[in-house]
């Protein structure tokens, strides 16, 4: 029976295109062709009198291989949905303004350049107000509905070291040297920066000559707030001189519009931000904590006065780190979003400190892995507008009146419902540390029956301060879709359950996150789900980590994926594109005072004991784990005669591996067929080595 069952198993592996025998009916699983018709809300944005929801609604383009932001309104009341900005290009940040009259957003025309777009929504006629040579964000209007405000880039002049030499008429010479003298240079998913700074502008909402009213060697980023006279503008900054070194030191600052003058409103050691000013001007919640150099802390919830005085936390007991603040309209509360085990809330937050859930279920459009997510708006009378979804479907725009929840939209349903989806399932896992209580989901095969064991592919979230929940996910429904129980679980250091569980792993990771996720792996066999003799591990990023050290450790895995992974911690703080963090907060020391400290806690110190077969993946322009990380475990590996194969993902950045229907599927299958060389009859890693 058990080989029987296995054999089924083997068949489902297989790549569908690889099948020998022509197809007898429709393909009913979910396939990587269908990563091209997926749609997902996002940025849901509801006007003032609760009407309309404007959402941008992301959807898969065949002929581009991307998915593309359009914007759409929906009726709350009827379900109508109709298309604002959905020709060729893109389009994204709909904001309404202060009466609804009107609504703004950005779109970029097919091989044009991003601008600043408003429609007046009593007559459906749109008006182009920018001419911008970069793209504007954080969007906000002035209070009267005349101006609005964002931030754009401005170049400056690059340093220079010595003086070029003067070129022939039409001579075709080499690029100019590029000169660096910045700590972060880099970025991953930006490239390497040019000269410049994020500043803050205002423009008419008619149109015209927009004005720059921030200015200096610093970025002035958004979310912009304005205070209810329409003078002044928060926002918030890293402007204190060593701003390249000490990089989670921002503060929240008033920005006259008229003289430009800047008044920093907070003074802490440690990050503060989204500011927001309440409906009367009198107070101005905002978000942050105080720096203590742990690798974790909770983003609290304040309050101060307008001008700075009398700050106060406002859900210092919710164990919970909060975002994107945004006022009732009564001033007497505040909307929050957190991750609670896994799952995106909204809570209503008190002046007097007290936290009341109103919605639950948020999650966000990043389709290749289960995590946390989504976004919200309030409209006047409470109303919240929400991106919702769960392990079987992406998100739709739903709105939460009084507790009750309506969806609005449901962009996938001609598609799934001619797709057998895998079931997610929570189940109980309690860690051999401690017997601390660990969330764990399966997703089973959609064929799955009860009591059959399945080969369990260990599937490890990156971050490593980030959390799995019950979202859906293109990678575990693929895995799943090939007959195959996919495990996503939340170790020790994953966020979501409280700043004590995520230092258990300050200066400690990997560690006794090992063991978490091995006793989920453990949990998954005891309950039935997985064949012990078939086990497989995969990850991204911290999961990537993660991945090559379980190898190192164990040798019960028939073969892993270790996906843009940092293999020598040493190396990666120097070559990362967040240089000033990493150190600091993660260990405490630089390389060079502690390389023991460095090297304990490197994969690549047990590269010695990997004898599982591994495949590597890594995107060439990765700047967070850089390629070169990949390719020394790759070359480890190679050079130790172990079975490895390196996958290079052309012009992917870290976040970014999955961004391409074409490259997400082709990696998922990728990783399939590496699993699959190594099933049943096939080698199998030699006795195992001892842990290090």
């Amino acid at each position: 029976m058990k080989k029987a069952i296995l054999a089924c198993a083997l068949a489902l592996a297989w790549p569908a295109s690889l099948a020998a025998a022509p197809a007898t009916g429709p393909d009913t699983r979910f396939t990587t062709r269908d990563l091209f018709d997926l749609e997902a809300a996002g940025d849901p944005e509801i006007s003032p009198d609760g009407r309309w929801i404007a959402y941008v609604r992301h959807s898969g383009d065949i002929m581009t291989d991307r998915y593309r932001p359009t914007i759409w309104l929906v009726d709350t009341q009827s379900g109508r949905q109709v298309p604002i900005a959905a020709g060729p290009g893109t389009a994204s940040q709909p904001r309404w303004s202060p009466t609804g009259d009107r609504l703004a957003y950005v779109a970029t025309p097919e091989g044009g350049q991003p601008q600043l777009y408003v429609r007046w929504m009593a007559n459906g006629e749109t008006a182009r107000i920018t001419g911008l040579p970069e793209a504007p964000s954080a969007i906000a209007w002035s209070p009267d509905g005349r101006q609005i405000a964002y931030s754009m880039f401005v170049p400056d002049d690059a340093p220079r070291l010595g003086a070029p030499q003067p070129r022939p008429e039409g001579a075709r010479w080499a690029d100019d040297l590029q000169v660096i003298d910045t700590v972060v240079y880099r970025f991953d998913g930006g490239g390497y920066l040019h000269a410049g700074y994020d500043q803050i502008f205002v423009v008419s909402a008619d149109g015209g000559a927009p004005r720059q009213i921030s200015y200096g060697p610093y970025n002035d980023g958004g979310p912009l707030s304005w205070t209810p006279d329409g003078r002044t503008i928060l926002f918030s900054a890293n402007r204190h001189e060593n701003w390249q070194r000490d990089a989670a030191n921002s503060e929240v600052y008033a920005l006259d519009v008229a003289t430009s003058r800047i008044t920093p409103l907070t003074s802490r050691n440690g990050p503060d931000g989204e500011p927001a000013a309440s409906p009367d001007g009198r107070l101005i919640a905002y978000t942050g904590y105080d720096d203590h150099e742990r690798s974790y802390e909770n983003n609290l919830l304040y309050v101060m006065n307008a001008d700075g005085s009398g700050a106060r936390a406002l859900t210092a007991s919710l164990d919970r780190s909060v975002s994107n603040p945004v006022w009732a309209a009564d001033g007497r509360s505040i909307y929050v979003q957190y991750d609670d085990r896994g799952r995106t809330k909204v809570a209503r937050v008190g002046l007097d400190g007290s936290i009341r859930d109103v919605a639950t279920g948020l999650t966000g459009t990043e389709f290749d892995r289960p995590y946390t997510g989504g976004s919200f708006s309030v409209a006047r009378d409470g109303t919240v507008a929400i991106s919702a979804g769960d392990g079987n479907r992406p998100p739709d725009v739903a709105v939460v009146r009084g507790g009750n929840v309506r969806r609005l939209t449901s962009l996938n349903s001609e598609l799934f419902a001619a797709r057998r989806l895998g079931e997610v399932r929570h189940i109980d896992v309690a860690s051999s540390v401690d017997q601390r209580p660990i969330d764990a989901w399966l997703t089973l095969p959609p064929d799955y029956v009860a009591g059959r064991r399945y080969p369990l592919i260990l599937e490890i979230h990156g971050g490593p301060f980030s959390a799995y929940g019950p979202s859906f996910s293109t990678d575990d429904q693929l895995y799943a879709a090939a007959g195959y129980v996919v495990l996503s679980t939340n170790p020790r250091g994953s966020t979501s359950y409280g700043a004590e569980f995520a230092n258990l792993i300050h200066h400690a990771y990997p560690g006794q996150d090992y063991d978490d996720l091995m006793s989920a792996v453990d949990a998954a066999i005891a309950q039935g789900f997985a064949d012990p003799d078939h086990l497989y591990v995969t990850g991204g990023s911290g999961g990537g980590v993660l991945t090559a050290w379980i190898v190192g450790k164990t040798n019960r895995f028939r073969a892993a994926a270790s996906q843009k992974p940092v293999i020598d911690w040493a190396s990666f703080v120097l070559t990362s594109d967040f240089t000033p963090f990493f150190s600091r907060y993660w260990f405490g020391h630089y390389p060079w005072e502690d390389p023991q400290g460095y090297w304990a806690r490197s994969p690549l110190s047990l590269a010695g004991n990997i004898q599982t077969p591994t495949l590597v993946v890594v995107g060439t322009e990765d700047h967070r784990t850089p390629p070169s990380e990949a390719e020394q475990l790759y070359t480890a590996l190679q050079l130790r005669g172990v079975p490895t194969t390196l996958v290079r993902v052309p012009g992917a950045s870290h976040g970014g591996l999955a961004a391409r229907p074409s490259q997400s599927g082709a990696k998922a299958n990728a990783i399939l067929e590496w699993f699959h060389r190594y099933h049943e009859g096939a080698p199998r890693p030699a006795t195992p080595t001892p842990a290090q």
